[in-house]
């Protein structure tokens, strides 16, 4: 079957996507090693930051291609806390067309960010990051908002979906409330794409598309059945769609009533950095579905736009014009 290309990016316009759960704030920080001399109060050295670049990260990073794909309107719902970065994120998310007034504010939460510090000499990520999380679940009345602001709004968008990063034991903002109400929202709204992107709790999710990467599947299966079996996994979930990337070899797709189907992609032989290849995968495959609900050529887009991604620095994004230039070189032209 032709691959729709031009179908998918001509439906652009017409998405309305809602990314849900850890938004977060990026900080690429730029040190200059030799200006490392030790602090004259404590003679610990110093890392001398030089240039910083803030950009939304988690959550924000799928926002993010969203928005550079040109979809028609791209919003997130979060919890962000009354300090410094949370400013800096609603800044960043707001200097790239991404709607931020969904999310909750409260004081009791610190604003979930990455600190990434780089060698200005080699361009290299080669100190420990320096993480802002939070260590204690979700305030109870920062849940209930955020269900609340979920329930609320989720008739208006085509694509629900959801960031499930945080890997502290407490959690982050995606929690058992959070996840019943999407399970409610799948049986209210059959004809909507809700999609989950979930590090370490894909087995806790209901009704809803699932995409853990191949070793987040296995440990899901692990913890929930004891033995790696996808299958066993999408009916414990009740998942209309597992979707289990892999990588370089490609994509399992997981359906009731069908054997899984490997969706492979065009290898990239040296890629610059997959940092975000996830999010940048389910961010085209989500929205292709809800274009063309057809799932392999969902997996395929999402794939091409991964292709691109991961030639570009840090959490890097494709644009329409830069995936028909990779149409040329990839075996679904």
């Amino acid at each position: 079957m032709p691959f729709p290309f031009e179908e998918i990016v001509a439906g652009f316009r017409t998405q309305r996507a809602l990314v849900v759960g850890d938004i977060c704030l990026d900080r690429w920080c730029a040190y200059d090693p030799e200006a490392g001399e030790p602090s004259r109060e404590t003679g610990i050295p110093r890392t001398a930051v030089v240039a910083s670049q803030l950009t939304p990260g988690a959550g924000g990073t799928i926002a993010n291609n969203l928005a550079a794909l040109e979809i028609g309107q791209v919003a997130v719902l979060g919890v962000l806390g009354e300090d410094g970065h949370g400013w800096e994120l609603r800044r960043a998310l707001a200097g790239r067309g991404i709607d931020h007034q969904l999310c909750v504010t409260h004081p009791g939460v610190c604003t979930f960010t990455y600190t990434k510090l780089l060698n200005r000499k080699t361009g290299e990520e080669d100190l420990p990051r320096v993480d802002f999380i939070n260590s204690t679940p979700l305030p109870p009345e920062a849940e209930q908002e955020l269900a609340n602001r979920l329930r609320r709004n989720a008739a208006e968008f085509d694509v629900i979906l959801v960031s499930d990063q945080a890997e502290t034991n407490a959690g982050g903002v995606v929690t058992a409330a959070v996840r019943e109400c999407l399970a409610s929202l799948a049986h209210e709204f059959p004809e909507k794409v809700i999609w989950v992107d979930s590090r370490l709790r894909p087995e806790l999710f209901r009704n809803v598309i699932v995409k853990p990467n191949q070793d987040e599947a296995e440990a899901a299966c692990a913890r929930a059945l004891g033995k790696a079996d996808f299958a066993a996994l999408r009916a414990l979930t009740e998942s209309p769609l597992l979707v289990v990337t892999h990588g370089g070899r490609g994509v399992l797709l997981v359906r009731e009533g069908a054997e899984p189907m490997m969706v492979p992609t065009d290898p990239v032989a040296h890629p610059v950095d997959i940092c975000g290849a996830g999010d940048s995968f389910s961010a085209g495959a989500s929205i292709a579905l809800s274009i063309t609900r057809d799932p392999v050529a969902a997996a395929r887009f999402g794939n091409l736009v991964a292709s691109v991604t991961i030639m570009k620095k840090g959490t890097g994004t494709a644009s329409p014009q830069e995936l028909r230039a990779q149409l040329g070189r990839h075996s679904l032209a």
